[in-house]
């Protein structure tokens, strides 16, 4: 985990690009009219080519499908995919080609970092090949007022995910056009997430190995230590700050039972109302997208005018507990606190209090609705998913979440001694064997697949 400034420090995002998000996960999130987004033969451009006396590298681009269905959203930095292809000098078997695509673990910029841990370790032991594929936001894709891994909205994750299910389906039509399989996808923490959500949109058996990652990454920016690196006044700002925009959300609230009847309440009714709800409010706002969001104040004039906001100190990220390896604890909520210059003066302690929460419960409604497992495509075979978690993981907490194999019935679940980071140190191996051990089921599950070379097709 990279040390770096707060996350999210422009707010929620442009009001027409979330909106647009949400009315294209529907799509993506289904496997049917998802997987008719990218056609089997979208073009992939391979430009650098470089032989070793063990492997060959290739490296290439391609346009991001994600700017043909949603275009302006993505930074133009971001729009060109680029990645890098790990292949043998000589399969081991001319009809078992195993390739995985490697995703991006928050703060892994680049290719070298899975290239050395993951890719070329996987060719040598297995003979499995690998695709790298750099993240949005990330590397040569980083916008340029971005700093490292920091990313500046909270639609920016939704972005990214929307970006890598697009992406994986051009690199899985590539591969097939090649001649290549059987196909995986592997990675490690947000990596791991990526890879799962990835995987629910191809119509094949497909190998996943998710690692240090579980059924909904809203935990990981509400409970986990992330939460700590948080600019949470500025999204407090925008969510509490405009009042139009709360009584509609507080109307939706009341209309959600009966959709048909509308309540009216007292004022100190719906306040009440919102903080219980507040995180089923973040799913249905998800789910149907209110248009007075159109309205909400950008806080552009108070960005420019705080000019101590890039000298808030470093975040501290972890607290020893004695636990074991890695073990850690949150600092629950504390990037309240790490700018509170930024907070309004009026109000008591109380009331503070509740809009904290409430905008916590929030951001948990939006995540979950847009990143839980539950809502996509089940993988069209679960037995060849080998999930590998951390028991003290700090980062990911799975308190409070749906378990893996009630998502995805028939799907192996393994479970490491340690914490986040240790086990990232500690178990490399661990994550390269599930990956062999992936494969190696799916030759067992699926020995008549035979791959042909393209000119055999």
């Amino acid at each position: 985990m990279e040390n770096c400034r707060l996350f999210f420090t422009k707010g929620w995002g442009k009001p027409e690009n979330i909106k647009r998000l949400f009315e294209f996960r529907k799509i993506v999130c289904n496997r049917e009219t998802s997987f008719k987004l990218v056609q089997p033969d979208y073009p992939v451009n391979i430009t650098k080519e470089e032989n070793s006396s063990d492997h060959t590298l290739l490296e290439g681009h391609f346009v991001s499908p994600f700017v043909h269905h949603l275009p302006g959203i993505l930074p133009q930095e971001a729009e060109l995919a680029h990645f890098q292809v790990v292949l043998p000098k000589e399969w081991r078997d001319p009809n078992f080609k195993p390739m995985c695509i490697h995703m991006a673990g928050t703060g892994d910029h680049f290719f070298w970092r899975r290239r050395t841990l993951m890719a070329k370790p996987l060719l040598k032991e297995a003979g499995i090949g690998a695709i790298i594929l750099e993240n949005p936001f990330y590397g040569t894709r980083k916008p340029k007022e971005q700093l490292r891994s920091s990313l500046l909205n909270v639609s920016d994750i939704f972005v990214m995910g929307g970006c890598l299910m697009l992406e994986a389906l051009v690199l899985l039509h590539w591969c097939e056009r090649l001649g290549l399989g059987p196909l995986g996808l592997t990675g490690m923490s947000m990596g791991g997430h990526m890879a799962s959500i990835s995987a629910t949109n191809w119509p094949k058996p497909v190998v996943l190995v998710p690692c240090l990652s579980w059924s909904t990454a809203s935990t990981v920016f509400t409970k986990g230590v992330m939460s700590a690196a948080i600019d949470w006044s500025m999204l407090e700002a925008q969510y509490m700050g405009n009042e139009q925009y709360r009584q509609d959300l507080r109307k939706m609230l009341t209309m959600e039972k009966d959709k048909k009847m509308e309540t009216i309440f007292t004022p100190n009714m719906i306040s009440v109302a919102c903080e219980q709800d507040a995180f089923r409010a973040g799913q249905h706002f998800a789910q149907s997208f209110p248009s007075t969001m159109s309205r909400i104040s950008r806080m552009d004039a108070q960005e420019d005018s705080d000019s101590d906001h890039d000298q808030q100190p470093q975040q501290q990220t972890m607290v020893a507990t004695g636990t074991g390896t890695g073990g850690v604890v949150p600092s629950m909520l504390a990037g309240f606190h790490l700018s509170k210059k930024r907070l309004s003066a009026s109000g008591n302690a109380e009331k503070r209090q509740k809009a904290q929460d409430e905008v916590l419960q929030f951001m948990r409604g939006i995540m979950d609705e847009c990143t839980h497992l539950k809502n996509f495509s089940v993988p069209v075979d679960t037995e060849l998913i080998i999930a590998i978690a951390a028991l003290e993981d700090a980062y990911v907490p799975r308190d409070n979440c749906t378990h893996l194999q009630d998502i995805w019935p028939g799907a192996s679940i393994r479970f490491l001694k340690g914490g986040h980071v240790s086990s990232f140190v500690l178990y490399l191996n661990t994550f390269r064997k599930a990956v062999i051990e992936g494969f190696e089921l799916y030759k067992q599950r699926y020995p008549n697949v035979i791959r042909l070379n393209p000119e055999q097709q």
